[in-house]
């Protein structure tokens, strides 16, 4: 498989911490220079931090992806900065509510499309033109086990992943003879921070969290970050439009 990425550029949302961390961290170790995008700035700046120490090139922006001016505003800076935009990992989201449907507020259902939707169709936006006009590209974006079946008790979050495949699939189809690829990736439950404070506290809901997928365990964020840079690689030159589960079986029952 190739992956080889050396002098390329990235951009992360969602960079400061959990998945997005790591996968900034496995792009620079490939030897990509990466944009690390976050609304967080102490946590953000850290990232960069992190990769600097292990001799890679980054690169923080502070960015809300719900906002058009922020996403324009990183897109700029990327190019100022690295003159390039050839992979993108759109990974910045928001927590799911905990409540049945009809229990849910206009400002959750807001807050969550606003970051979840409107940010990943926001940053396509601005990050295909910069594709195209350099003749190609590749972008990952993160969706969830959520947006492939049911999610009771968290309905609009589920609906914001199930909306986040129909963008991928939709941009894939739209842009598949450009030499753009457009992914997505479905975790199931992965040990992030999002985890801990959804789990934790109850140690019978976290042993629940490890039983739902069938190797017995919740996922790392490793394993997240592995599976998007192979879906940038050229080694998935052939894989556009795939929501690819990451999920230790879940789906499989």
């Amino acid at each position: 498989m190739s992956m080889i990425f050396s002098g390329r550029v990235v951009v992360v949302t969602g960079a400061a911490a959990g998945i997005g961390r790591a996968t900034a961290l496995a792009f620079a170790a490939q030897g990509l220079k990466v944009v690390v995008a976050d609304m967080n700035v102490a946590h953000g700046e850290e990232t960069v931090e992190h990769i600097k120490a292990l001799g890679g090139t980054a690169v923080f922006v502070s960015c809300n992806v719900a906002l058009e001016s922020d996403v324009k505003r990183l897109m700029e800076q990327t190019l100022s900065t690295y003159g390039r935009l050839d992979y993108a990992f759109n990974n910045a989201g928001i927590e799911m509510e905990h409540g049945r449907l009809a229990d849910g507020t206009e400002d959750e259902f807001d807050a969550i499309m606003g970051v979840n939707v409107k940010g990943v169709w926001l940053c396509m936006k601005y990050q295909l033109p910069l594709m195209l006009s350099q003749g190609g590209g590749a972008i990952v974006n993160t969706a969830s086990v959520a947006g492939l079946g049911a999610a009771p008790k968290m309905s609009i979050y589920c609906a914001s992943k199930h909306a986040v495949i129909g963008l991928t699939k939709s941009a894939a189809i739209e842009y598949a003879k450009k030499k753009i690829r457009v992914n997505a990736v479905c975790p199931g439950v992965i040990d992030t921070d999002m985890f801990r404070r959804a789990y934790e506290a109850d140690p019978k809901k976290a042993e629940f969290a490890a039983r739902i997928h069938p190797v017995g365990r919740v996922g790392t964020v490793e394993e997240v970050a592995s599976a998007v840079l192979y879906l940038c690689s050229d080694g998935a030159a052939f894989t556009t439009g795939h929501a690819l589960t990451i999920d230790g079986g879940a789906l499989a029952i």
